[in-house]
């Protein structure tokens, strides 16, 4: 089982812009069995590349019957309605903020096979194909907060068990210690 380790908030590459998807062989192969293996885990809705560490354009999704994977992912359709939903991330664990999200989305991409693959729903997929876009665009839902909730997410996480302030942190390359 290849069920890899999360990065959380305060890693860079969380915040950095993921490349394409140039490369279909067996590693991009590997990147998406990773991807499907982890976000397989109970509690697990959707999971972005770069929160394993890999600054590519790819994620897997796990929402009731629907399981997947999209490379190089757009989001081309979003409803005009907007519903606030308590949001979660796997890199901000165990906080669940108000965050506002279309009702409705679509997103485009490509599978290993660099064939065209097209993935929309309502409900929590919707919000999965948001939430899991935005990362590969370096944003996290903390982003997407009104200034109120930010600066409570913002304490909450600061108070955190798992939080690394910069001054705590390993150098790039280093494996990740706590405390």
């Amino acid at each position: 089982m290849s069920v890899q380790e999360l990065r959380h908030f305060g890693d860079p590459v969380l915040k950095t812009i993921c490349d394409p998807v140039t490369d279909f062989g067996p590693r991009t192969a590997e990147l998406v069995t990773d991807l499907l293996e982890t976000v397989e885990l109970p509690g697990r809705a959707g999971l972005a590349a770069n929160q394993i560490g890999v600054s590519l354009r790819a994620f897997s999704y796990n929402v009731d019957d629907q399981f997947g994977y999209v490379l190089n992912p757009e989001i081309v359709e979003l409803s005009e309605e907007r519903q606030e939903i308590d949001e979660g991330c796997l890199s901000v664990p165990d906080l669940w903020f108000p965050t506002v999200r279309a009702v409705r989305a679509v997103c485009r991409g490509v599978d290993l096979r660099n064939e065209p693959v097209v993935v929309s729903g309502t409900g929590v997929l919707a919000q999965c194909l948001q939430h899991e876009t935005d990362h590969l665009d370096g944003l996290l839902y903390l982003d997407r907060l009104d200034a109120t909730e930010r600066r409570k997410a913002m304490r909450a996480v600061r108070e955190s068990s798992w939080f690394l302030p910069a001054s705590r942190r390993e150098p790039a390359g280093a494996p990740w210690r706590l405390g």
